[in-house]
């Protein structure tokens, strides 16, 4: 008797919205929440071996775990929306990103692709500029390869509710998530002290990785309109416009399996021409609609030497939207920081 055969005997295999997609999530989620755990594990031991093993893990478990949290916004794990909304909000505890709800970051991500820009509810760039002081410290911060302006925007998330008046709601789920972490991590560092700076460097590794992979994903203007409706500035912003500002960066065109590092998210032009399809799909649908070589493609060397060099200037700089990104194959790229899908704002 094969896989596919016990998995359809199953009877939590009717939960998921592929049928080829149960194997694949299964190995997923049993990778983020065991990874978790057993990262936990391993930087509460004593040794610098497990503490730095336990460290990698928790980071990278992390970071399945938000990209499932992407996958939930597009309900693709679950036959049942309901399902999928329950678990991107367990999946947010694990990336540390409770604070805000997983309805507002759903709504961020949303507008980002039905009004085909960066939409947001604040644009720390010129406020950032007015605070010259605030501005320096960041970027020696930068400079020394501490992601900075993407700690600021998550930490943001619990201080937008009381600064918006549109979610004064959240006051109360803001001031007990923040209770209830407050004494996990009390536990912890009473426990095993130093498991508090592994999971601060664990932390800080899932914010490089998912800003990595943000950076060099679309040369899209920027709109502080995600807290009203969306207005004639998007209405030109067609599916031709969508592609030709959307960029595929994979970690290797050679090894597909490498890109389940951020599983599959590099597959961006494909997941932007259909949303609906989940992450397991991606490389084959990739093929499908642009073969072995599309001219969006930008090659990993470039995005490793892009993302370190221009580490500083990208604090406060945006991507015109003609930005020729083509004719170099994103050599030259420079990207944007601060917009990440896990913060709703």
């Amino acid at each position: 008797m094969n896989t596919t055969t016990l998995l359809a005997r199953w009877p939590g295999h009717t939960l998921f919205r592929h049928q080829d997609g149960v194997l694949p999530n299964l190995f997923a989620f049993a990778y983020a929440f065991g990874g978790y755990a057993l990262g936990w594990w391993l930087i509460t031991r004593e040794g610098l071996l497990p503490n730095a093993l336990g460290t990698v893990l928790l980071g990278h478990a992390m970071v399945i775990a938000a990209y499932l949290v992407h996958e939930c916004a597009h309900n693709t794990l679950f036959a049942d929306n309901a399902h999928n909304a329950r678990l991107g909000r367990v999946l947010l505890w694990l990336t540390g990103a409770c604070y805000g709800s997983y309805e507002t970051i759903r709504h961020k991500h949303f507008r980002h692709h039905v009004d085909r820009g960066d939409i947001v509810a604040f644009n720390f760039r010129p406020r950032l500029q007015q605070r010259p002081l605030a501005l320096r410290v960041i970027q020696g911060l930068e400079w020394l390869g501490i992601p900075a302006v993407d700690v600021l925007m998550h930490w943001l998330v619990p201080v937008m509710p009381f600064v918006l008046p549109g979610r004064k709601h959240l006051r109360r789920h803001v001031v007990a998530v923040l209770l209830v972490r407050g004494l996990l991590f009390a536990a912890v560092g009473w426990y095993a002290p130093q498991a508090l700076l592994c999971y601060s460097l664990a932390y800080l590794l899932m914010l490089h990785v998912l800003r990595f992979m943000d950076a060099f994903q679309h040369t899209y203007d920027l709109f502080e309109t995600l807290e009203g409706a969306a207005g004639a500035e998007v209405a030109g912003f067609d599916a031709a416009f969508e592609q030709s500002h959307t960029f595929t960066n994979l970690h290797s065109v050679q090894h597909p399996w490498l890109n389940l590092f951020t599983l599959n998210f590099g597959y961006h032009n494909a997941h932007h021409e259909k949303p609906n399809q989940p992450w397991h799909r991606l490389p084959a649908l990739h093929r499908n609609l642009f073969g072995d070589a599309m001219p969006q493609m930008i090659p990993f060397s470039h995005q490793l030497a892009c993302y370190w060099r221009y580490r500083v200037v990208r604090i406060t700089h945006e991507d015109p939207v003609d930005t020729d990104v083509l004719s170099n194959r994103g050599a030259t790229f420079v990207g944007v920081d601060g917009v990440s899908f896990l913060t709703g704002h």
